[in-house]
């Protein structure tokens, strides 16, 4: 009995050993560095509250240094765009930091870094109406997001997350039922809007995620996590009573901040808007048209800085 015992432990603890053999330890993560566009920068307020990085560095007890910004593209050589892209702008800007000694508290092993970026890509001002350079296509948008692993890791990085697209088809803007609104109130198909978007997040994610498990075994001592939101949000959408906790009926298609608009109406006019106000808020799944809301922003935060306090991999692959 007692061999039985020894052994089905055994076979246990190498289990678990297996599990965890890719990725950083348990504890060992003191700093979170984050780039992206408004789903993670902390300054925008895109959700009308606090974003995901702030959430997750108090749960997790991680010094944030936040690169993200609204509205960023992956790159502007690619689309062009007034925000600051992770290309031109927000890696620049962290080896600046780096270099003049701004980041000394940052080492390879106990630092992560996250990327979440394509939202704006394939959006309105992306892909998604042509407005990407010339040659263009998806393959190099989510190559481009690849690449910051490889720069990172040229720099001496060794820890990183990668955030797939969410499902954009489930937000208002992107409903088949959509309506003029902040982001869009020009005539559109809605229907081909819908169903172009879910070919470009989906397709993206797929060749991300095939493009990261070539790159990690060339990537000597690092660890890549790849981080599923698409699958997270999908979750949300259709099991909200597990996520969402407001005070108002459960919504999954609307926004906690709604304002349609005549078509063809100038977005600096105020619309027409619905606000949910106090704890209603947090029965929504979305901010606004396009943005999570706080609700979600905390769920995410806590995925998160369960994945990298290696609590949970329930939401991420470590392909290194």
């Amino acid at each position: 009995m007692f061999r039985q015992f020894l052994i089905a432990t055994v076979l246990a603890q190498s289990i678990t050993l297996s599990v965890f053999a890719a990725g950083p330890q348990a504890g060992q993560i003191k700093n979170l560095v984050t780039f992206g566009d408004s789903y993670t920068d902390v300054d925008a307020h895109a959700d009308g509250g606090t974003v995901w990085p702030v959430f997750a560095a108090r749960e997790g007890n991680f010094n944030l240094y936040p690169f993200a910004k609204a509205g960023a593209m992956c790159s502007s050589k690619l689309i062009p765009h007034a925000a600051p892209p992770v290309v031109e702008s927000q890696l620049p800007k962290y080896f600046a930091e780096k270099d003049n000694g701004s980041l000394s508290a940052l080492t390879p092993d106990n630092t992560m870094y996250t990327l979440w970026i394509g939202t704006n890509d394939v959006g309105p001002k992306g892909l998604l109406t042509g407005k990407q350079a010339a040659g263009v296509t998806l393959v190099d948008t989510v190559s481009c997001a690849v690449n910051w692993v490889q720069t990172l890791y040229n720099s001496g990085a060794r820890n990183f997350i990668f955030q797939n697209m969410v499902p954009l088809e489930a937000a208002p803007l992107y409903l088949v039922n959509s309506y003029p609104n902040h982001y869009w109130t020009a005539p559109r198909n809605t229907t081909e809007w819908h169903q172009f978007v879910k070919e470009l997040t989906n397709s993206g994610n797929a060749i991300a995620r095939l493009k990261l498990q070539l790159l990690a075994p060339t990537l000597s001592g690092a660890h890549i996590g790849f981080f599923d939101s698409h699958a997270l949000f999908t979750d949300i959408y259709n099991h909200p009573k597990v996520y969402l906790n407001g005070t108002a009926p459960l919504n999954v298609t609307g926004a906690v901040h709604s304002c349609i608009y005549k078509e063809g109406e100038n977005v600096n006019d105020t619309g027409v808007c619905t606000i949910a106000k106090g704890t209603d808020q947090d029965s929504f799944f979305w901010y606004d048209e396009l943005h999570p809301s706080v609700q979600t922003e905390r769920v995410v935060a806590k995925a998160m800085s369960d994945v990298i306090l290696r609590k949970s991999e329930q939401w991420i692959t470590w392909l290194s």
